[in-house]
């Protein structure tokens, strides 16, 4: 894993000129979060640095970290004869299977909503490539947001852009522990008077190492073999634990 400290980072870039066609600088704490068996979530710093401040008017910050994208089918169920069945569905492609922003101000102060619909920011923009679906599918996508949210995958905090310094900034992230692996991207942008004046996308890579990893790949690779180990592992065990509760007794 490779760490970078924000506030060096931070330095640094007070120290360099600005370049001419140059508005907005940004980074990562770190580029890799590697999952293991003992990983219960943790915080990545996003941060960077606005340039120019010199020209007139109101800039604003919005910080978006998006992961993998995937297709997701929304149920909806209904209670037939006392029974809850599955009466309608809708499938969503390219949705986020992460999504996290943070603002300097609520974004309807920030701009309008064609402009956040242009850039799709906001949980409110997250829209699919296709839809398939047999009726509106609006309440289907609602749906799969509230969902996402109550298991902290999908977030948005209003104000959530600390400055450090007129022009030095920074955004906690949370990574909790049922993200998807994957690349990940975390864009800024800068915004003023409602406008986007700059923007930039840093790769984040999130994935598991050690054994876990070497699970996983044997899981997709050869799902046969990583079958037939799993029943033997089993196996292997139930005989310890009846050997054992004999010696036991």
């Amino acid at each position: 894993m490779r760490w970078v400290c924000p506030y060096l980072v931070l330095i640094i870039l007070c120290t360099v000129p600005a370049l001419a066609d140059e508005d907005l600088v940004s980074g990562l704490s770190q580029d890799t979060v590697e999952i293991t068996s003992n990983y219960t979530g943790t915080d990545i710093v996003v941060f960077g640095a606005i340039e120019h401040l010199e020209d007139t008017g109101a800039n604003d910050v919005v910080v978006i970290v998006r992961g993998p994208d995937a297709s997701v089918t929304v149920r909806k169920k209904d209670r037939v004869a006392g029974i809850w069945l599955n009466r309608d569905q809708a499938t969503l492609q390219d949705m986020p299977t992460y999504y996290y922003l943070a603002s300097t101000r609520p974004l309807g102060a920030i701009a309008a909503q064609y402009t956040l619909k242009r850039y799709g920011i906001g949980l409110s923009n997250l829209t699919p490539t296709r839809i398939f679906a047999h009726h509106d599918p609006e309440p289907f996508r609602q749906a799969l947001i509230r969902h996402k949210q109550q298991e902290g995958l999908y977030g948005e905090t209003p104000a959530g852009v600390e400055f450090l310094s007129p022009s030095l900034f920074r955004v906690h992230v949370p990574v909790p522990a049922t993200v998807t692996r994957g690349q990940y991207n975390a864009e800024v942008y800068l915004f003023r008077d409602g406008n986007v004046i700059s923007a930039q996308s840093t790769p984040l890579f999130i994935d598991q190492t050690g054994l876990e990893r070497r699970l996983f790949n044997l899981a997709h690779e050869s799902p046969l073999l990583y079958g037939l180990f799993a029943v033997l592992m089993a196996g292997t065990l139930g005989w310890l634990s009846s050997v054992l509760f004999r010696r036991a007794s």
